[in-house]
């Protein structure tokens, strides 16, 4: 960790671009994330698809170079850090895993990590097929999973590029709401931590994105979790007045020959708040974001998002941890790379490197 940056900025990681059985299973031989977004397309004049990246290009994560570059650029641009999505599905199920097997058993890239646990079932149609079945369940089979969850990631857990807060390793969950019994799971990890040498615990953080979120503050806490990773991608819609999110709703269900659209300028204003103040709060920044790849006209989109906009939500965000510890000064970026959610740092054709580029100049100027 630097003390010479404005704040600890880590990105959320998509380990998905490589084959695997499944998805071969699922949507097709050679299937990864980016046959959604090579097949993106237009629905309104001036909507920005597809999306081509550019330094980086059509990469494979089986390969280090490709996971070398990618740490490269992030680090090189005041990126503490990759948070990597983890599948645990249960009964020791695992899917794309392998990249981050490699980067841990390989040292390679030198870059600091953690991890956070995406549990939830996938579904056809959220990750780009027609239909709503459940392509594969998340399970909780109990606390033999759950020990046995513990030592699968105890290697990761105690590198020394794991990423810390005062001094334990930072470890986030998608659903809290979803455990079965969220505390108890929380003091089991807590007590195996220690039984194997990780002192002072784990810092939990829940991932809230659900608006109203049914956990208060509290009910995180009293969960067991440190700190709550604030995701504010439907925050709009609940500032907005009763005519206006009516209006809006009338034309998203009867007028569907387009995905929802919102003015990514519109979004800036209600990110910007003081939500980072709190010193359990993570605030989140968002490069901008376009499911239509994924979902087609059930997708979100946030138009015309331009680096100078980012530059005021990325200048707003860093504000509010300002006064925070710098240990605990945590910002998480909503993502490196989920290319199929228009929602990534990584250059491509259009802006290049000038998301990246405004992040590093918020992080540093004035130092």
């Amino acid at each position: 960790m630097e003390d010479n940056k404005k704040a600890r900025v880590l990105a959320l990681y998509l380990p998905q671009f490589h084959p695997i059985p499944e998805n071969d299973l699922w949507w097709g031989k050679g299937f990864t994330e980016w046959t959604n977004v090579g097949k993106a397309k237009k629905y309104f004049r001036n909507h920005y698809q597809p999306r081509v990246p550019a330094d980086l290009g059509y990469y494979d994560l089986r390969l280090p170079e490709t996971r070398q570059a990618q740490a490269d650029m992030a680090k090189d641009h005041g990126i503490e850090g990759f948070i990597y999505w983890h599948y645990w599905f249960g009964n020791g199920k695992r899917l794309l895993e392998r990249p981050f097997e490699e980067v841990l058993e390989s040292g390679k890239p030198d870059f600091p990590f953690a991890l956070a646990w995406a549990n939830e079932s996938w579904k056809g149609f959220a990750y780009g097929l027609k239909d709503r079945n459940v392509l594969i369940e998340q399970l909780y089979p109990g606390n033999d999973d759950n020990i046995a969850h513990f030592y699968k990631l105890l290697p990761a857990l105690k590198d020394r590029r794991y990423i810390t807060v005062d001094g334990k390793p930072l470890f986030m969950i998608f659903k809290p709401q979803q455990l079965p019994y969220p505390k108890q799971f929380i003091d089991l990890w807590q007590m195996l931590a220690k039984q194997n040498g990780i002192n002072d615990g784990i810092y939990f953080v829940g991932h809230s994105q659900l608006d109203p979120d049914p956990w208060s503050l509290a009910d995180y806490l009293v969960n067991g979790f440190d700190a709550v990773h604030y995701v504010q991608l439907s925050a709009f819609y609940k500032e907005q007045g009763l005519l206006i999110r009516g209006y809006k709703k009338l034309l998203s269900t009867y007028l569907r020959w387009t995905p929802r659209t919102v003015y990514y300028r519109d979004l800036v204003r209600y990110w910007s708040n003081n939500i980072g103040r709190e010193e359990t709060y993570i605030p989140s920044i968002i490069p901008g974001w376009d499911h239509s790849p994924r979902s087609g006209i059930e997708g979100l989109i946030l138009h015309n998002s331009t680096p100078n906009l980012f530059k005021t939500h990325v200048k707003k965000v860093i504000e509010s941890v300002k006064e925070k510890p710098l240990e605990k000064r945590l910002v998480i970026i909503k993502s490196w790379n989920e290319w199929a959610e228009g929602n990534y740092m990584e250059p491509d054709l259009k802006w290049g490197l000038q998301f990246l580029e405004v992040l590093k100049e918020e992080l540093y100027n004035g130092l």
